[in-house]
């Protein structure tokens, strides 16, 4: 199998964090992704590493264990941790080749780690079945023309309202269709900041949320990220963004930056000071949970008369199977990414945090069982996903800290200490620099 150059791949992943490199961030896990498949016991061993909160944690562990129960001769070692913690240890199994088997993909590292050819193809393992998903889904899922990673949730941005807030003020928002346009959405979040019972904002300030600045882009013809490997945006585009929010927060229609604690606010703080979050549809399962005793709603994105076809897109958190795995181990590979992926009984027990699942039929079969938020997610995902699509690229090698950079420079603006235009120009510069860097 192809060997991976040490040096290239810590260049490349320099820009996740240099604690990636300490020894200290791998977890304590026996096995190695190149190692025996059995150990001599009979017993596929695999090891699998995810990321996430600590009930994230208990269910993907519950879950796993279920599958060994009913697959006896596979075992599973689980190797869990926060997200940035994640990269930090992949970082370092990967320079030592200590890759787990089967590994969640953090979408900063998506073409880092296929430049590094660190994914192994999964179209030739016959316990991993594709037989349920279109040519169109297929084509959408591959990396330079291979089925080698597989998605197993679907994202898409969305504005996240809470209901009950909105019936007790006298809220309505527009219809979506004609009515429901970003300058709309803007005039109502005005208009509610000047004069509510609770004296709430109409959203926090998150100029720096990627999916919704994604479908700002998309609506105008641009890109996130170009088929080659390139920044997909002008200074221009990420210029009106950045003005459409300017306009909001001088308006008084957002948080300040001390209202909400800085850039990248949390939401136990925000969602008791806000009508409206910009947001991530899966984000609705956990954090409708924090305030129980209201309802939250999905909308779609609002949409300009003057957007270009094919602008919405989703999101696909992905997994893959190390490169260098041993090939008795592959079936049991295959079994496990099955049942993430094909059947519905995982996500009985691991829910939908991850997003509406890829597989249609799973999608169409976890309506049965999903909660009111849940459904509510799955709805919103159904509408994107019978939309029509341009193709959408994931962030080239070189760009994995563009949203630490688009957070700060935001700040930046916010605090007065630059404009938007000479804001926006050197996040350009920053980010196309750091890709440069990575070649």
């Amino acid at each position: 199998m192809t060997g991976l150059d040490r040096r290239g791949f810590l260049k490349l992943a320099l820009g996740t964090t240099a604690a990636g490199l300490s020894a200290a961030a791998v977890a304590g896990c026996g096995g190695s992704g190149g190692g025996a498949g059995s150990g001599g016991s009979g017993k596929t061993t695999l090891r699998y590493a995810w990321w996430g909160n600590n009930i994230r944690q208990q269910n993907y562990t519950k879950a796993l264990q279920q599958f060994s129960a009913a697959n006896s001769e596979i075992g599973i070692e689980p190797e869990f941790a926060e997200y940035t913690a994640f990269q930090e240890r992949m970082t370092t199994q990967i320079a030592a080749r200590d890759v787990p088997d089967i590994f969640w993909i953090a979408s900063p590292q998506v073409m880092t780690y296929h430049k590094n050819k660190l994914y192994r193809k999964l179209d030739d393992i016959p316990t991993l079945s594709w037989a349920d998903y279109s040519q169109q889904d297929l084509d959408t899922f591959k990396l330079g023309g291979e089925l080698n990673t597989l998605p197993f949730g679907i994202f898409v941005p969305v504005i996240r309202y809470n209901e009950t807030v909105a019936k007790a003020d006298g809220v309505t928002f527009p219809a979506e269709g004609s009515g429901w346009t970003w300058d709309s959405l803007a005039e109502l979040l005005v208009a509610y900041s000047k004069d509510n019972p609770g004296k709430r904002k109409g959203a926090a300030y998150l100029p720096d949320h990627d999916l919704t600045f994604e479908a700002w882009l998309r609506q105008r013809g641009e890109q996130l990220w170009t088929e080659d490997g390139k920044v997909g945006f002008t200074v221009e585009g990420v210029a009106s963004w950045i003005d459409w929010w300017e306009k909001l927060r001088k308006a008084g229609a957002t948080l300040s930056l001390s209202e909400q604690e800085g850039m990248g606010p949390d939401w136990a703080l925000v969602g008791k000071k806000t009508l409206v979050a910009f947001g991530n549809s899966n984000h609705i399962i956990d954090d409708a949970k924090m305030f129980p005793k209201e309802r939250f709603r999905l909308r779609a994105m609002p949409i300009d008369a003057s957007a270009v076809d094919g602008h919405k897109y989703l999101y696909f958190p992905r997994m893959a199977i190390y490169q260098r795995v041993d090939d008795d181990k592959l079936e049991a590979a295959g079994k496990l990414l099955n049942y993430n992926v094909n059947t519905a009984e995982m996500l009985k027990t691991v829910r939908l945090t991850m997003g509406a699942p890829v597989n249609p039929k799973v999608a169409e079969a976890s309506k049965e069982f999903a909660s009111q938020d849940e459904k509510e997610m799955l709805a919103v995902v159904e509408k994107d996903r019978a939309a029509q699509r341009k193709p959408r690229y994931e962030a080239p090698p070189g760009s994995s800290t563009w949203r630490t950079t688009m957070a700060r420079v935001c700040e930046e603006i916010a605090l007065g200490r630059t404009t938007v235009p000479d804001g926006a120009k050197k996040l350009v510069e920053e980010i196309t620099a750091g890709i440069k860097r990575a070649e």
